[in-house]
């Protein structure tokens, strides 16, 4: 992943870094490709309607203008205490401990750190952890082998396989694999098509844009009767993103990279959600004031002042865009950290059905 450095959303240079997060790659004043990576990286007896017990009020407000930070990585705290408190009622009542196995290929130094975290974070809210290391040049029947075996376990209720996989597999048919009531990713044909359909209930939802619209519900920001754009389509974020902000009733659409006059379009939303994975493309002209704005993007830039000499970015120009939006998630502290927890939440919802606890 290439990405570019900034200091007043002017200037840009490129970094070879591999981002935790990206979507397919959009720009709008040239043609850009950007390779699709993903964490994979959410309640169920959290709901998204909005209830003043639940909506997150402890609001900082930014320096230079009205605009709430969205606090990401507090919301996720709030939300994993509450997971960790459903987990121990339901150990308590049945003796049953949510189960999340995760499917490693390779020794991607990026994706085993993923892997450590999620692990870290079942451990603090009482879930239960398995791990299949395979290694890189394993055959696809090995790890479709792996599969079926945490399909078939009942102590498994979650299954998540680690991207992106070796050049050599066939990713859609690993991942159509994965048990439909295991899929805690999201990313079976059958839940995506579920969360298309009116009438029809998903039984997950992808984890990243599920956690897009759990902030914008807990920060009490209308999405009914609203118009909503998302900029990106990819299957991870974009579209799912889009398929959940029609269910909550707003008028969504789709800015992608055949989109013509986007910043025009986006100048009408009250709501967007960007997950393009390229830095500073959402300015703050394209705002309109008081929109709210969530920002997926997650691009390292390169940064001499910073230990690590890089930092995170996301798509939108904080510095423009806080100047203008009422609400704003920043980078990093914004939507990262509702990834995990959405899947935390995605792996209690599926051990809450299989055993009919509610």
């Amino acid at each position: 992943m290439a990405s570019m450095i900034f200091s007043d959303c002017s200037t840009a240079r490129l970094l070879p870094l591999r981002c935790h997060f990206s979507c397919t790659g959009l720009s709008f004043s040239r043609r850009v490709s950007l390779p699709l990576t993903s964490s994979s990286l959410f309640l169920p007896s959290l709901s998204f309607q909005p209830h003043a017990s639940s909506t997150f009020v402890s609001a900082n407000m930014a320096t230079e203008s009205s605009a709430k930070i969205i606090d990401g990585k507090a919301v996720a705290k709030q939300i994993r205490e509450e997971i960790g408190v459903e987990i121990a009622r339901m150990k308590e009542a049945t003796g049953i401990v949510p189960g999340l196995a995760v499917i490693l290929v390779g020794d991607r130094k990026d994706s085993a750190t993923y892997v450590r975290n999620k692990k870290k974070a079942c451990d603090a809210v009482g879930i239960n952890s398995f791990e299949a290391h395979l290694p890189e040049d394993t055959t696809e029947k090995e790890v479709l082998n792996s599969i079926s075996k945490f399909n078939e376990d009942p102590s498994v209720h979650g299954i998540l396989v680690q991207l992106p996989l070796p050049s050599h597999m066939n990713e859609e048919k690993i991942l159509n694999a994965v048990g439909i009531e295991k899929d805690v990713d999201g990313f079976h044909p059958l839940n995506i098509g579920r969360l298309a359909m009116r009438g029809r209930e998903p039984l997950f939802v992808p984890c990243t844009p599920k956690g897009c619209i759990e902030l914008l519900h807990r920060y009490g920001i209308q999405i009914k009767g609203k118009k909503a754009v998302v900029i990106g389509r990819s299957n991870i974020v974009g579209m799912p993103a889009a398929l959940l902000l029609q269910r909550e009733d707003a008028t969504v659409t789709i800015v992608h990279s055949r989109t013509n006059n986007p910043e025009d379009i986006v100048k009408e939303a009250d709501i967007i959600i960007s997950a393009v994975g390229q830095v500073n493309m959402v300015r703050g002209s394209w705002i309109k004031p008081g929109a709210a704005v969530i920002d997926v993007g997650i691009n390292p830039v390169e940064d001499p002042a910073s230990p690590r000499g890089y930092r995170l970015v996301g798509d939108v120009c904080y510095e423009e865009v806080v100047k203008v939006a009422s609400a704003v998630t920043p980078v990093p502290g914004g939507v990262g950290p509702m990834t995990i927890a959405m899947l935390l939440s995605n792996t209690l919802s599926s051990a809450k059905r299989m055993h009919n606890f509610s």
